[in-house]
């Protein structure tokens, strides 16, 4: 992997993980321990790696749209588990 590529996704992802920090200081409706910003961080992070990963292997944009929309998919899932526990899964804490 590049390494302008790996600064790219770690750049992105710490402005994402911005917003809940900076959101904190303003408002106690959200209240994000360290624990959430480190699970966020390594789903963020694992998401990018992934789609780069994708868009370097895969050279067919069909199979690239349906591979890049399924990793999209699976992060949305995780996301809104962990979020509100759509699943009632133990993994959401429930």
């Amino acid at each position: 992997m590049k390494t302008k590529s790996l600064i790219i996704i770690l750049g992105v992802v710490g402005a994402i993980l911005l917003i809940p920090f900076i959101a904190m200081q303003f408002t106690s409706e959200v209240d994000w321990s360290l624990s959430d910003f480190v699970i966020m961080g390594v789903l963020l992070i694992g998401t990018g790696l992934l789609i780069e990963l994708a868009t370097r292997k895969i050279k067919t944009n069909s199979k690239r749209l349906i591979v890049l929309g399924g990793i999209l998919l699976v992060f949305f899932l995780i996301w809104a588990e962990l979020a509100v526990g759509i699943f009632g899964s133990p993994f959401a804490g429930s």
